[in-house]
């Protein structure tokens, strides 16, 4: 390496489901092509909670993957970068030519599968730890993106996120002046409201909680209720046709059917939040069949978005820093997962500041 770093340093590492210690790991070495990423925030996505309370992976890894920091040293080969920089890090990166990656569904890439970012043990994003080691085909594939010295580091936290919402936004097939609906009103609904609406839609915003609400209505949701007068809602700006999309940004199953209902014929219901495997739903097969209605997945980020994403936070086309409620040191991680795991009133978005 270039110049001199600790041997050691702090990291969240997860034990088992609900066991998340403070320990002391090494720094990750480098290899070709690689890059050492000293950690500035980390934001706390849903899908890390999934992992860490439901055991979804074996242990021991270290999460995080909504990650910035500043470059802290370079493997042979990394001429485009300097040691200082700041970057914003997506820890998968799709191969760009196997089937998958033609056909325009990068993010079932085999290698795109292959988490490219680690702080140790199994790679598994990293970002809760002091330094992150991005390996050689995320550096080369577009994963680091350069973060412009007039963006703070939480608003940088949000370019990966606002990615897997635009892509959502786009497999919708929402247009101008649409309506869309979107179900769920924590950090994701707040962006994907956002994002629908800067295609010029008309977004309803529903949430059992007032103050998720409000933030809805005030980052420019045309309606932002609660469950029961969506229905009301909904007919009265469509004529009784029905939105044109509906996002479902809770993985709640017993929704889906609800979204089917509420969506015009032709429209999409798109399944944003599902992330586990076995959850099933039930849905009226013939109502998809002759209404010509689509359900449509929409996973992970889409590296072709990548700088589509980082427009929408470093122009400030969506408000990302006014989503962050709470920003934890590493050493209270325990206290953003609990934080961030529970819905409440005042809370959306949740940081971790190495």
């Amino acid at each position: 390496m270039a110049q001199s770093l600790p041997t050691s340093m702090p990291a969240a590492v997860y034990r088992g489901p609900d066991d998340l210690r403070i320990e002391t790991l090494p720094v990750p070495t480098l290899g070709p092509g690689e890059v050492l990423v000293e950690v500035a925030a980390c934001g706390v996505c849903g899908t890390d909670l999934k992992k860490l309370h439901l055991g979804l992976q074996p242990p021991p890894r270290v999460y995080g993957h909504e990650t910035v920091g500043r470059i802290a040293a370079l493997g042979d080969g990394c001429n485009e970068w300097q040691v200082g920089d700041r970057v914003a890090v997506y820890h998968h990166i799709p191969c760009g030519t196997c089937h998958l990656c033609r056909r325009g569904v990068p993010a079932q890439c085999p290698i795109y599968k292959q988490t490219g970012a680690t702080a140790g043990f199994e790679p598994a994003g990293g970002g809760y730890a002091r330094y992150v080691r991005v390996m050689d085909w995320i550096v080369r594939g577009g994963g680091l993106v350069r973060v412009p010295d007039d963006v703070s580091d939480l608003a940088a936290t949000f370019v990966e996120p606002v990615n897997t919402c635009l892509k959502g936004v786009i497999r919708s097939g929402l247009q101008e002046n649409d309506v869309a609906h979107v179900v769920g009103a924590g950090a994701v609904g707040q962006l994907l409201a956002q994002l629908a609406g800067l295609r010029g839609a008309r977004v309803v915003v529903c949430d059992l909680l007032p103050g998720r609400l409000a933030a809805a209505s005030r980052l420019g949701a045309a309606a932002a209720v609660t469950p029961e007068h969506v229905d009301e809602v909904i007919a009265e700006m469509t004529d009784g046709l029905g939105a044109d999309a509906v996002f479902l940004a809770a993985p709640v199953s017993a929704a889906v059917p609800e979204a089917l209902a509420r969506v015009r014929p032709g429209g999409s219901v798109v399944l944003f939040a599902h992330t586990r495997a076995g959850d099933p739903f039930t849905a009226d097969a013939g109502e998809v069949c002759t209404l010509d209605k689509h359900i449509v997945g929409s996973y992970s980020s889409d590296v072709a978005l990548n700088e589509l994403a980082a427009e929408a936070v470093f122009a400030r086309l969506v408000d990302v820093e006014s989503l962050v409620t709470h920003v934890y040191p590493l050493e209270r991680i325990g206290e953003a997962v609990a934080r961030a795991s529970q819905p409440a009133d005042d809370a959306l978005k949740v940081v971790v500041t190495p």
